[in-house]
Parts: structure tokens; C-alpha cells; sequence
């Protein structure tokens, strides 16, 4: 375990491949789809308030910058002629999925249930790129990914209670074990 400063090393690492990739985003060299990035915007930064209400302290920084950052990338690929937003039938089928995720993870108000459907919602709305990544792999970049990785793995290393809900970067204290949301 190192110490849960290094969370903040971790977001600053976030923040500038997250920078590179809205540079990029602006400039045209890369199209990202925006139905993943709204959507991956979405169940972190819910969690985020989630984990502000349940004190969960400076982990819950990892959470805020995968919900901020993409939110800064779907709102920049406004200002490209070049991003993605061409609807086909996996985007909508993607999309309604992982919204479905975002609302059995409200409904259910189970943690770790509701952890389960938020990285189900997660990984849902990310098939869209994945898929245009591998056909089109010119339109991506790395950096925010890779700096994505380097954020959540020194998070991971500050965790002190191993859990389902710690491990997944979403601490629920004991008076909250049954509830993630109000």
C-alpha cells in the first residue's frame, strides 16, 4: 500500500492524458465517439456524488476525473468537424444498455450490486469505441487511456479495507453498506 496522496499524483497524471486528448479532440486528429464519451461521463460522475455523501474521501478524486474528463472531451468534440456522431444500431443498442445499467444501478441501491451494474453500464458504452478504434485505429489515441490506467492503478495501491466496493473505487461506510444512492 502507498499512501492515499498518491491518489493526487494519480489525478494529475489523469488530468494531462486527458489534456493531450482534448487537444487532440479540438484539433481534429482524432474522432472520439461521442455517445461513449457522454455515456462515460454519466456513472462516474453519479458515483462521484455518491461518494462525496458517503465520506469516501480522497479516493473518490479517481472517480470525479473518469466522469470530469470525459465530460470535457464529449463538450470538445463539438468544436471538431471530425468527431463522431454518425447513430447506427450498436450505438443505440450500446447506448440503451448501459442506460438500463445506470438504472438498475439506481433502482437496485444495493452497493455492490449497484457497483456491478455501473461497470456493466461502463463497459457497455465503451463498445462503440473499441469497435471504431480497431477498424479506424487513426482516430484514437492512448494518452488519456494510458493515463487512465496509471490514475486508477495508484488508487487501487492506496486501498487499506479490501472489498468488492473499495476495489472498484467505491468505499461504502458501515452505516451505508445497503444504499450507494439517497
Amino acid at each position: 500500500m502507498i499512501h492515499q496522496n498518491f491518489v493526487i499524483v494519480g489525478f494529475i497524471i489523469q488530468c494531462i492524458g486527458g489534456w493531450s486528448y482534448l487537444v487532440d479532440t479540438v484539433k481534429g486528429k482524432i474522432q472520439p465517439n461521442r455517445v461513449t464519451w457522454f455515456l462515460w461521463t454519466l456513472a462516474p460522475l453519479i458515483a462521484f456524488a455518491a461518494e462525496v455523501k458517503l465520506g469516501v474521501g480522497l479516493q473518490s478524486l479517481m472517480t470525479f476525473s473518469v466522469g470530469f474528463i470525459p465530460l470535457c472531451v464529449f463538450i470538445a468534440s463539438f468544436f471538431s468537424k471530425k468527431a463522431v456522431w454518425k447513430l447506427g444500431t450498436l450505438d443505440y443498442v450500446c447506448g440503451a444498455l448501459s442506460i438500463l445499467g445506470l438504472l438498475l444501478w439506481w433502482v437496485t441501491k444495493v452497493g455492490n450490486i449497484a457497483i456491478f451494474f455501473s461497470i456493466l453500464s461502463d463497459a457497455l458504452a465503451a463498445v462503440p469505441t473499441i469497435i471504431k478504434s480497431y477498424r479506424t485505429p487513426e482516430s484514437e489515441s492512448y494518452s488519456v487511456y494510458f493515463a487512465g490506467l496509471i490514475n486508477g492503478g495508484m488508487t487501487v495501491l492506496t486501498i487499506t479495507s479490501w472489498n468488492f466496493a473499495t476495489f472498484c473505487s467505491y468505499q461504502i461506510s458501515e452505516k451505508e453498506k445497503l444504499r450507494l444512492l439517497p
